[in-house]
């Protein structure tokens, strides 16, 4: 899995102009699923993010995590993040896991996240419009694959 996380002071999406899901301080978190990807992939991403000291402390220094300041996330579907770019021109996501398996591990993301703080979404599958108030900006990537030692 490859996430994209932005500290952000509040994040909405919206499909067909209908806010679907929004979040207010906390973290927007971009999520493509890859093939080969289970649910130990999940639960080591959550468990960075959720615990990734990103947000300030009172001598201004990033030391606290989402769970720390009390924030919200908002997690959207993203399998763009999976592009393979090296030839030519236009990407391609052969690399993206297939439709169904890629909702039913980003749903269990969500539910992971969604017990230790307040969770917006996405529509899986849909074509959205995500507006991200980016705080710092603090953007961070990150792959599971690192975290479970898959690759360096």
């Amino acid at each position: 899995m490859i996430a994209v996380i932005q500290r952000v002071s509040s994040a909405t999406v919206k499909v067909d102009g209908e806010l679907v899901g929004s979040c207010g301080q906390g973290l927007c978190v971009l999520l493509g699923v890859a093939k080969g990807d289970t649910q130990a992939d999940a639960d080591a991403l959550s468990r960075k993010i959720l615990n990734l000291r990103i947000f300030e402390d009172d001598a201004g220094k990033m030391n606290r995590s989402v769970l720390d300041v009390g924030g919200g996330m908002l997690i959207v579907s993203n399998f763009t993040l999976l592009a393979a770019y090296k030839k030519g021109n236009r990407p391609d996501y052969m690399g993206a896991a297939a439709p169904d398996e890629a909702n039913e591990l980003y749903e269990y993301f969500a539910g992971l996240c969604a017990e230790h703080v307040p969770v917006g979404r996405g529509v899986f599958g849909a074509d959205m419009k995500v507006d991200i108030a980016n705080d710092g900006p603090v953007t961070i990537v990150m792959d599971s694959a690192v975290l479970l030692g898959k690759q360096g």
